[in-house]
């Protein structure tokens, strides 16, 4: 065991040597993941919600009803949105805030003007919001790991929650909210609820690149035989576990509770090994959308 976690640390150290967490590495790192998810949302927004007005929020759903009521471009439109609300960013919330909104609040309008002639796949405004809101969500979750914002309404946020004491997801729901409601009167009702539809979506899949998939599983085990479980975690399913100290609610009575994260494939093994030492466990397995850190791969005991 202790050669195992030794490789694992050099393992470690060589990766982090190539790969440094921090420093100029880390904004390049962060650059490219702006430009790439903003390179993504302009392909989505060209491809398949512009063409199909589906404005779901935002200053992109601002540019399709300036695009569909005053025939104005809609990358000159976002700039035109986008420009103000990054001065105002920078005087009434901060330099820091502002200066990692530049990047996205410039190249996003710029990638929608360079793809505006991209061939369009479908005209079917519920596969528009579906694959618009996969597209924008993707490219918003790239844009935020790597610390970034396409600023617009974000930044608008920021200031509304700054000045008016309401949550951050409460701003932004309110505002996404507006643009659909102008999509109803502008565009159709039709077209607001295909909106909404993109908006799930777009919540949903940045949820999912910022999170994770959930592809893992934690598992809290409460029983009378936790040396045993331990044992058969350890040895049979080669995985690693915390141990928590807990106190029973009812009785009082000190006690161990076993924590351990696994792979989706691997919960019906683990619910297998428990019941085959404790019968009576009580075991609450959930998602666990990312792990980090030692203890999860394979020989790499907590």
């Amino acid at each position: 065991m202790q050669q195992r976690s030794q490789l694992h640390n050099n393992r470690k150290k060589r990766i982090t040597s190539l790969i440094p967490l921090n420093g100029p590495w880390r904004n390049v790192v962060d650059t490219v993941s702006i430009i790439v998810g903003s390179f993504l949302i302009a392909v989505a927004f060209n491809l398949f919600l512009l063409p199909n007005q589906i404005a779901s929020g935002g200053v992109s759903g601002l540019s399709i009803l300036g695009k569909e009521w005053l025939n104005w471009e809609p990358a000159y439109t976002q700039w035109a949105i986008n420009i103000p609300l990054l001065i105002a960013g920078f005087l009434l919330i901060g330099k820091q805030y502002g200066v990692r909104s530049v990047l996205g609040s410039i190249v996003l309008p710029l990638l929608v003007y360079l793809t505006k002639d991209w061939a369009i796949p479908t005209t079917n405004p519920l596969l528009g919001s579906l694959y618009g809101g996969i597209g924008v969500g993707l490219g918003i979750g790239i844009v935020y790991r790597g610390r970034g914002s396409t600023g617009g309404m974000s930044i608008l946020a920021r200031i509304v929650q700054k000045y008016s004491g309401l949550s951050y997801s409460l701003c932004v729901v309110i505002m996404d909210a507006t643009v659909i409601i102008m999509a109803a009167f502008v565009l159709s009702l039709e077209q607001s609820l295909y909106a909404l539809i993109g908006l799930y979506v777009t919540g949903k899949v940045i949820d999912a690149v910022e999170m994770g998939l959930g592809f893992s599983k934690v598992a809290y085990i409460i029983s009378n035989q936790t040396e045993a479980i331990s044992k058969v975690i350890l040895d049979d399913l080669d995985r690693g576990l915390t141990k928590l100290e807990a106190k029973g609610g009812y009785t009082d009575d000190q006690r161990t509770v076993l924590m351990v994260v696994v792979g989706q494939n691997e919960v019906p093994r683990l619910k297998a090994l428990i019941r085959s030492v404790d019968p009576g466990a009580f075991v609450i397995i959930s998602n666990a959308h990312e792990v980090l850190g030692e203890g999860f791969k394979r020989g790499e005991h907590v």
